[in-house]
């Protein structure tokens, strides 16, 4: 998969909420890796809400980080797909397909105003939103320049 592919869509990826979503806060990536952004999707959720894995894979954690519940799952196509703050039902190393409950939406009030499950993905390269895991995501497409740059530093396109 190159950088600039989304994430292949098919009927082994699910919603891990089931049903009709309703996402709070929207995939937002920063301009870049290291600037502030919000690196997944924030859907509404009651506590104690079941939580399914998005697809196939292995739980790669399952446990507190930053004073929340963490579940990170790695699908066989080297996506990775994280819930928070979700108290775990797996273990680490344990295999689990989209029937798996992979644990409970507890409510983190530092996170969202009312209680949500915030879902990411993330492929080798970069964080995606995961709602094109389900066919629900937005894909934006920017243009592409081949840029020369003379010798000052002054851009111009070129061919």
């Amino acid at each position: 998969m190159g950088t600039d592919d989304p994430p292949p869509r098919s009927s082994r990826w699910r919603s891990p909420l089931g049903g009709a979503l309703n996402v709070t806060r929207a995939f937002a990536p920063p301009s870049l890796p290291w600037l502030p952004g919000h690196r997944g999707t924030d859907l509404a959720a009651r506590p104690g809400q079941r939580v399914h894995a998005a697809g196939a894979g292995v739980v790669r954690y399952a446990d507190r980080l930053a004073g929340r519940w963490v579940v990170s799952i790695v699908h066989l196509d080297g996506l990775r797909t994280t819930y928070l703050p979700v108290r775990p039902m797996v273990r680490l190393g344990q295999a689990v397909s989209t029937a798996t409950v992979i644990g409970v939406v507890e409510s983190h009030p530092a996170h969202c105003r009312a209680t949500c499950l915030h879902w990411g993905l993330i492929s080798p390269e970069r964080y995606l939103d995961p709602l094109l895991l389900i066919g629900q995501g937005r894909v934006r497409l920017l243009p592409h320049w081949n840029l020369v740059t003379d010798p000052l530093g002054r851009g111009s396109e070129g061919p």
